[in-house]
C-alpha cells in the first residue's frame, strides 16, 4: 500500500509529508488501519499497542472523536537505562504512562475482568510519540491511524506489584524535565482509568482484524501535559509510592 511505503520512508529518512497524496490518502477509519497494518509488514515485528487520545484535551486538539490505536514496533522499544535517540523530534515530547504486558489472548469480545486476567505485568513507561506528517494535529484520524497514531519510541520501566488492588485514577503523576518539574497528573486522564483504556482497545482492535496476543505491551495514554524532549535532555516520571522510570536522550 502506497501510504504505508510513504510513511515509512519518512519515518527511516527523516522527511516529514504535508499529507498523503489523494490517490494514498485512507478516507475513514477502516483505511487509516488497513494502512496501518500494511507498515506494520515494512517496521518488522510489532511489540504491542499504544493509545493516543485517551485525554480530553488531546482528543480536542488532534480534532477527532475519540481514541485511536497504534502499533508500536520492537525496533523502537527501549528498557530503562539505556540511552533513547532524540530523533523523534516532529512532535518532541515525552508522556508518562501506565502499561501492561499480556501473558494471555483476553479474546474477541472480552469482559474487563478477562482482560485483566489476560495481563501479566502492570509497569511504569515513557512514551515518546512522533509524527511523519509536519502538521500531525490537523492530519485527521485516519491520516493518523495509517501512521500508527503518532506511535514513536518507548521507554519499559519497572513492574509495579499488587497493580490489581490499587486505585490507578487516584495515584497522582508527576513529570520532571531537566531537573524541574513540567506537569502534574494522574491515572484518571486516561480514560478514567488505565485498565478501563486497556479494555478499550481489547474491544476496538478486532473491530478491524487485530488483535491482543499473548507477550503484547500495551501502554495506555498519557498521565499528565507532555513535555518537551532534547537531545542531551533528561525526563523523570514520578508515580509516587510506584515508583519512577527515566529517560536520557542522546544524538543518534
Amino acid at each position: 500500500m502506497r501510504a504505508a511505503e510513504l510513511i515509512w520512508d519518512a519515518w527511516l529518512t527523516g522527511k516529514r509529508l504535508e499529507g498523503l497524496p489523494d490517490d494514498a490518502r485512507p478516507h475513514d477509519v477502516a483505511e487509516g488501519m488497513a494502512a496501518q497494518a500494511a507498515l506494520a509488514e515494512l517496521a518488522g515485528p510489532v511489540s504491542g499497542w499504544k493509545i493516543a487520545a485517551t485525554t480530553v484535551y488531546a482528543r480536542q486538539y488532534l480534532e477527532v472523536p475519540g481514541p485511536l490505536p497504534g502499533a508500536m514496533f520492537e525496533r523502537f522499544h527501549h528498557v530503562e537505562g539505556e540511552p533513547v535517540p532524540a530523533d523523534t523530534m516532529t512532535m518532541g515530547v515525552a508522556e508518562p504512562e501506565f502499561a501492561f504486558r499480556l501473558k494471555a489472548d483476553p479474546g474477541l469480545s472480552p469482559s474487563l475482568a478477562a482482560v485483566l486476567d489476560a495481563v501479566d505485568t502492570m509497569f511504569l513507561a515513557i512514551e515518546l510519540p512522533d509524527s511523519r506528517y509536519t502538521d500531525h494535529r490537523h492530519a485527521g484520524g485516519p491520516q493518523l491511524l495509517a501512521d500508527a497514531a503518532c506511535a514513536g519510541r518507548f521507554v519499559e520501566g519497572r513492574p509495579v506489584p499488587g497493580w490489581r488492588d490499587l486505585d490507578l485514577p487516584r495515584r497522582p503523576v508527576v513529570l520532571h524535565a531537566d531537573g524541574e518539574e513540567f506537569a502534574r497528573g494522574s491515572g484518571s486522564l486516561v480514560l478514567g482509568d488505565p485498565r478501563l483504556a486497556l479494555h478499550w482497545l481489547a474491544m476496538e482492535l478486532p473491530r478491524h482484524g487485530r488483535a491482543l496476543r499473548p507477550g503484547d505491551i500495551v501502554t495506555t495514554g498519557t498521565a499528565t501535559p507532555p513535555c518537551p524532549i532534547h537531545a542531551g535532555g533528561h525526563v523523570v516520571a514520578d508515580f509516587g509510592e510506584l515508583g519512577s522510570v527515566e529517560a536520557r536522550f542522546v544524538r543518534d
